[in-house]
């Protein structure tokens, strides 16, 4: 029997909404608050990734060092088997923190990476906008 949405297994399951989801998601892993991010990446042990589009990050600057992966390539970006990946996703252990600007698509965004076996992904509680309030670098 197929289990495609629309079907009749699929319809049994009531939806849930995006907050459900969201708590769902985080509920997998440790998410990492800005100062913390900064002294990772700072020491080399990880990896900011910033999806923010465009018009965010001109208007609001970029973190220094980040890679900007815009959130439509992140999966092929940071797959370690991937033909089209960063130079520096090499490994499953490779320690990924996803920035959006407030927290809430980089949850998504980690959750992704987790299912392609990055097992050490996360986000930044607060997005970008925690990162400049912290006091923390802006370019």
């Amino acid at each position: 029997m197929s289990t495609t949405p629309g079907s009749a297994d699929s319809a049994t399951q009531p939806p849930i909404g995006i907050d459900e989801l969201l708590e769902r998601v985080r509920a997998d892993y440790e998410r990492i608050g800005a100062q913390e991010a900064y002294e990772a990446a700072h020491a080399g042990d990880a990896l900011l990734v910033d999806i923010r589009y465009a018009a965010l990050r001109e208007r609001d600057g970029l973190i220094p060092g980040a890679h900007v992966v815009e959130r439509n390539e992140l999966e092929w970006r940071l797959d370690p088997q991937g033909s089209h990946r960063l130079p520096e996703a090499t490994s499953h252990a490779l320690r990924v923190i996803v920035i959006c600007n407030e927290g809430y698509a980089s949850s998504l965004a980690a959750q992704s990476l987790r299912q392609l076996g990055l097992h050490r992904a996360t986000d930044l509680v607060g997005g970008f906008q925690a990162w400049r309030g912290a006091g923390l670098p802006v370019e």
